[in-house]
């Protein structure tokens, strides 16, 4: 897949207005990004940007007087994964019985339940907050029967309901390294018997059998409000939907989205701005 690279210049540059720029960036389609000293370097997936949605979320930037001006270029064709194979990442602890860690950095206890992520991550490194909320919600939840994870990424989340007691799970993704990184982590945790990954956008679950008791979303706004419909009609009758993805800014609209679609809000989460909300069908 052939990615744009987009550097953005904030003008005066504060940690607050790059929060914000990477959540409204992330509605025109970008997936990651990158610090810079002077503002952010965002990536997005030539297919899917939609340099009009950009224009008009800078155009209603919510910090007055910060300047934004930015400059599109191809982005390098490379292996995107090559920084955290080097690097890793530490781990992430969700709970004193639930960890997620890679190869390279060990806790210093195991909990009873620890996830190991190869650092050969997809691109898009995924948000931390986001991935804590899905996490802290599955432990709640004790998931049960058939799990679907779109946009499934390294496959944490799948691997997570599997480890704490789901039967199955289906996790798709439109980019191949998380596929095959998911399909290889599934492996590490021993539980690729139950996981299965598959190549695509929502618009593959019309190829997937059966339906599901929990279904799992860590995504940005737009892609959940345009594939909300395809993932209730995968959901059984009193199925789970978890979202997350998106700022506490967005939660009303997609929560209206929810409830136009015949799901009941359970709860909402938040952590440094970022949203998680859980709906029953």
């Amino acid at each position: 897949m052939r990615y744009f690279e987009v550097e953005f210049t904030i003008s005066p540059y504060s940690v607050d207005a790059s929060d914000i720029l990477a959540a409204m960036a992330g509605e025109a389609g970008f997936e990651t990004f990158e610090e810079t000293e002077t503002g952010l370097k965002g990536y997005v997936q030539q297919s899917v940007f939609d340099v009009a949605v950009l224009q008009t979320a800078l155009e209603d930037f919510p910090f007055e007087g910060t300047n934004i001006s930015y400059e599109i270029r191809e982005a390098e064709d490379r292996d995107w994964n090559e920084q955290w194979e080097q690097e890793g990442f530490e781990p992430i602890i969700i709970s004193d019985n639930l960890m997620i860690h890679d190869g390279r950095h060990l806790p210093d206890s195991m909990p009873d339940i620890a996830i190991e992520i190869d650092a050969k991550l997809a691109f898009g490194t995924g948000t931390h907050e986001t991935t804590r909320m899905i996490c802290s919600t599955l432990l709640e939840l004790q998931p049960k029967g058939r799990v679907l994870d779109c946009g499934t990424g390294t496959g944490i989340l799948s691997i997570s309901a599997l480890k704490l007691g789901a039967q199955e799970a289906v996790g798709y993704d439109i980019d191949e390294w998380s596929v095959d990184n998911a399909r290889h982590n599934a492996v590490i945790n021993q539980v690729d018997d139950r996981f299965a990954s598959v190549l695509g956008d929502a618009s593959i679950l019309n190829k997937v059998e059966g339906s599901f008791d929990l279904v799992m979303a860590n995504i940005n706004r737009n892609i959940l409000l345009n594939d909300m419909p395809q993932f209730v009609a995968k959901m059984n009758t009193g199925a789970t939907l978890i979202l997350s993805g998106f700022y506490t800014d967005d939660c009303q609209i997609l929560i209206d989205k929810a409830q136009s679609l015949g799901l009941n809000l359970q709860q909402q989460k938040e952590d440094q701005q970022w949203a998680c909300l859980v709906f029953v069908r």
